[in-house]
C-alpha cells in the first residue's frame, strides 16, 4: 500500500484490512513515500515522521508491515523503483499496488507506468465522495475497491491538528499521541 501516509489515518487501515480480505492477501506491506514527485509542497512530516506514524499505526495487525524503501532509496519517489524493490524482496509473491483512485487517476503520467502492471496488479481505493476515473480503470484494468472509511482525509487531519481540533478516531490514537508528542503539524 503506497501512499505519503501524511498522517496515515484510520481510513488507510480500513482500505488495507479490506484489501487483505477481498484478494486473501497474507501480507500488507505499507511504503511511505520518501519524496513525492506529485505532492512534495504538500507534505508537512518529514519521512521519518511519517514511517514512525505508520508504524505506530500498523502495529497491532499482524499482516501489516512498514517498508522504509522509499525513505532509505533517496530522491524522488517513483511507483516503478518501489515495485522492482519489493518484487526483489517478495518474488515468490503475487504483489497488489492499493493506492487512492485519486492518485491512480494520474497514473498516465507515472514514471514507466506501462511497466508497473507487469511487476503488480493495481487496486484503487475509493472515497465515497470522489468520481473515479471510470477510463482509465477499465483501460489498465485496474480493480476498484469501495471504502466508505476513505471519507477521512490525511489533508482534513492535518488541517485539524493543525488548528489543534482533535483528531481523535480520525488517526490511531498512538498516532494522535505521536503527532502531539512531536509537534509535527
Amino acid at each position: 500500500m503506497g501512499g505519503t501516509f501524511d498522517p496515515i489515518h484510520n481510513g488507510h487501515l480500513v482500505a488495507a484490512s479490506e484489501a487483505a480480505s477481498r484478494y486473501d492477501l497474507t501480507k500488507v506491506i505499507f511504503v511511505p513515500t520518501g519524496v513525492s514527485a506529485f505532492k512534495n509542497r504538500q507534505i508537512v512530516a518529514t519521512p521519518e515522521n511519517r514511517y514512525l506514524m505508520s508504524v505506530i499505526a500498523t502495529a497491532a495487525n499482524p499482516i501489516f508491515i512498514v517498508s522504509r524503501v522509499d525513505i532509505d532509496r533517496g530522491g524522488i519517489t517513483y511507483t516503478i523503483d518501489t515495485l522492482k524493490d519489493i518484487k526483489k524482496d517478495y518474488s515468490d509473491y503475487e504483489l497488489y499496488f492499493i493506492t487512492g483512485a485519486d492518485a491512480v487517476s494520474q497514473i498516465e503520467s507515472w514514471k514507466d507506468y506501462k511497466q508497473l502492471f507487469s511487476l503488480a496488479k493495481f487496486v484503487a481505493v475509493t472515497r465515497p465522495d470522489y468520481a473515479v476515473n471510470c477510463d482509465i480503470i477499465s483501460k489498465y484494468s485496474i480493480d476498484q475497491l469501495e471504502v466508505p472509511a476513505m471519507a477521512i482525509s490525511s489533508t482534513n487531519c492535518r488541517q485539524r491538528a493543525a488548528r489543534g481540533e482533535p483528531i481523535w478516531y480520525l488517526v490511531p490514537d498512538g498516532v494522535v499521541q505521536y503527532i502531539n508528542k512531536h509537534k509535527v503539524y
